[in-house]
């Protein structure tokens, strides 16, 4: 699998996250090998869970395991700060994100903690977040923006 195809399958998280009302946010971890291990959608207005973010889903989908540091983490979002400390803990050395444009997470701590961080920018992601804002602001207020 490649970085396009790791994009995409977070991309259909995402989706799945706004067809059950959710914020449009999803997530991979991909091994080494370049298989996807776990998948996650934000969950957060489906659960109640403040916590159930996009990342922080993947992350507990993915179970024990012993090889944190040789997985990446795709995210359709740039990663707040809880999602960053996430990938911190557990060793993850590369984060590939979708959009940056929208939301401006915590990439400079990821990068001065020695992850790879590599933003695509992906239109389909940044129009994902712009559906949210012109069709949620509500929601788009109490997630995301100030």
């Amino acid at each position: 699998m490649n970085e396009n195809i790791w994009l995409d399958e977070a991309i259909k998280q995402a989706e799945l996250s706004w067809s059950q009302g959710g914020i449009p946010i999803g997530s991979v971890l991909v091994d080494g090998a370049g298989t996807i291990v776990s998948r996650g959608h934000n969950e957060r207005v489906q659960s109640g869970d403040p916590t159930a973010h996009a990342e922080v889903v993947c992350f507990r989908s993915a179970g024990r395991r012993r090889d944190w540091n040789e997985l990446t983490l795709v995210s359709t979002l740039s990663p707040c700060i809880m999602c960053t400390g996430t990938t911190l803990l557990f060793g993850v050395k590369r984060v590939i994100i979708g959009e940056n444009k929208n939301f401006l997470g915590a990439e400079a701590l990821m990068c001065s903690n020695g992850i790879k961080v590599d933003v695509i920018n992906d239109a389909r992601c940044i129009a994902l977040m712009d559906r949210m804002r012109q069709e949620k602001p509500d929601l788009w207020a109490e997630d995301i923006g100030n």
